[in-house]
């Protein structure tokens, strides 16, 4: 049930009494290591900074396990209160300055929540039989990998997967730049590049390889009909691309055509290409010509 639909309960959902969390308090401290990876890799859990993210993990069950906010955010956001109260999660009243210990952000917006991780393994990812997965080989930007997460979801990807050397999605950075869609769809990480490729190619996608130096033409492809079989996209770092194995081990390697000067895409705009482009032509496919 949405956020907004949700009916209004008469029990109050928090204790206006209670004493606010600061950022010495133990549940604070122990909720702050998880800005890093090894306490995150230790525990399965991350922080989600953000009424759009946190409410994003609420509509999953049993995501969220505390939710800190200051005062007036549980003002601002009563509808996130209760959805976590409603959720059985804990919910900690902080200080300003207890909620600034936990945020990245400049200007936090109040709300922090204290979250279970979601990825799944491959092979669970594969069993929904998605038409659409972008794959992230290597790429250690967390800001670019959450943007091609976002644009995933929004392309309708059915999975992300994170392989090789990749950052970690759970990272906050990433976390923010994904806008809440990591709650959206399979999120698989880990995993060797070419026996991620491999995998996907036994489940019956086809792997594409973006780079710049691709022998397909994407337009090409679109206008001959090839981009509505079930597809996989392998994207590289903007600073390294793909490996030539990577590049290999893929069905083909695609480039982006630039009608301009540009000299080239960034890893967003030219993941959002593809996975637009794959997306459209599928639709199509799947549309009874009258």
């Amino acid at each position: 049930m949405p956020l907004q639909q949700r009916p209004r309960r008469l029990d109050p959902v928090w204790d206006p009494a209670a004493p606010r969390y600061t950022p010495r308090t133990p549940r604070i401290v122990a909720a702050r290591r998880l800005h890093r990876r090894r306490d995150r890799d230790a525990t399965g859990r991350f922080l989600a900074e953000g009424p759009q993210a946190v409410a994003e993990a609420l509509a999953v069950p049993g995501v969220v396990r505390e939710l800190f906010a200051t005062e007036a955010a549980l003002g601002r956001h009563a509808d996130l209160a209760v959805a976590a109260a409603d959720a059985g999660a804990v919910i900690s009243p902080v200080t300003d300055q207890g909620l600034a210990a936990l945020a990245e952000t400049l200007q936090p917006q109040g709300v922090v929540a204290l979250c279970e991780q979601v990825d799944v393994p491959l092979e669970q990812a594969m069993g929904s039989e998605p038409r659409l997965v972008a794959v992230l080989a290597e790429i250690r930007d967390p800001g670019n990998a959450g943007t091609v997460l976002r644009t995933a979801d929004a392309a309708g990807a059915g999975a992300v997967v994170f392989a090789g050397k990749a950052v970690d999605p759970y990272n906050g950075k990433c976390v923010r730049a994904s806008a809440g869609s990591m709650f959206h769809l399979d999120l698989v990480r880990g995993g060797d590049p070419i026996d991620t490729v491999t995998a996907l190619r036994a489940a019956g996608l086809r792997v594409l390889a973006a780079t710049g130096y691709g022998e397909w033409d994407l337009d090409e492809l679109a206008d001959a009909g090839e981009l509505g079989r079930r597809t996989a996209w392998v994207f590289g770092s903007e600073a390294h691309g793909l490996s030539p194995a990577v590049l290999a081990a893929a069905d083909g390697r695609v480039r982006v055509p630039l009608h301009g000067r540009a000299e080239s895409l960034n890893l967003g705009a030219a993941a959002a290409v593809c996975l637009y482009s794959s997306a459209r032509a599928q639709r199509l496919k799947e549309t009874p010509s009258s």
